[in-house]
């Protein structure tokens, strides 16, 4: 099992346990140590699961106190998602409840924009990818991606149909630093209204993002957009201090 995996089980052993009660709203979970010896895994996966049950909301962090289960939260609802997830959407929302359409997957040489985003060369090439990604099969998110072939070799449509991101960090061992990410609202174009299914005057959510690998290299420029009734995006902010 991979370490991106452990980390994955985890917080879903842990998500459950808060659902149930066994960790109370309020009080404190156990420290690291405790539970890297009961789940037989490293403090390390441990941090990494506590970390995304953070941006889901689920529990905060106090310096020098610990972790702590936060309860239930009056404005949170079915359509949030974490703004500051590195996970991929597959991941966030389930493997078997998430699948893609592909509408586009070419690879081309860039223009000006993309070269700027990418920092890359007018030589370079890049997958231009297209999907429609569903959720229990109802269409959720379209998003547009460009990714350097170099950095991302034998890119195919299996790939495509699952999660890109399981394939970066699985199969070629990247590893994400940093993303800068983007929302704001826009009109419905004609590419929403065939595969989102939105009006002509509907809003839409456009999450715009690069993200970078560890060494500072660009690996992705995407946006991704939503209907504004089918997803929000949420950020738990906590102050430690």
């Amino acid at each position: 099992m991979t370490a991106e995996a452990k980390y994955l089980k985890v917080a879903r052993i842990l998500q459950k346990r808060i659902e149930d009660g066994v960790y109370k709203p309020q009080n404190p979970l156990p420290d690291q140590k405790t539970l890297a010896e009961e789940l037989h895994v490293s403090r390390l996966t441990v941090k990494k699961a506590l970390d995304g049950l953070q941006r889901k909301g689920l529990v905060y962090k106090e310096s020098g106190l610990g972790t702590f289960v936060l309860g239930p939260v009056p404005i949170q609802d079915k359509f949030d998602s974490p703004a500051n997830a590195f996970s991929g959407l597959a991941n966030l929302l389930g493997s078997d409840e998430v699948t893609s359409d592909i509408i586009e997957f070419n690879v081309e040489f860039p223009n000006e924009d993309i070269q700027h985003y990418l920092r890359i060369k007018a030589s370079d090439p890049v997958y231009n990818i297209r999907r429609l990604r569903r959720l229990e099969g109802k269409p959720l998110i379209l998003e547009h991606t460009f990714m350097p072939v170099n950095l991302v070799p034998n890119l195919n449509e299996d790939i495509l149909h699952n999660s890109i991101y399981n394939y970066l960090h699985h199969d070629l061992k990247l590893k994400f630093g940093v993303a800068y990410r983007k929302i704001k609202a826009a009109k419905a174009d004609d590419w929403d209204q065939k595969y989102l299914q939105a009006k002509k005057d509907d809003p839409i959510l456009e999450l715009e993002q690069i993200v970078w690998l560890n060494n500072g290299q660009p690996v992705e420029y995407s946006t991704s957009r939503n209907r504004y009734d089918e997803r929000n995006y949420v950020v738990l902010e906590t102050n430690s201090f």
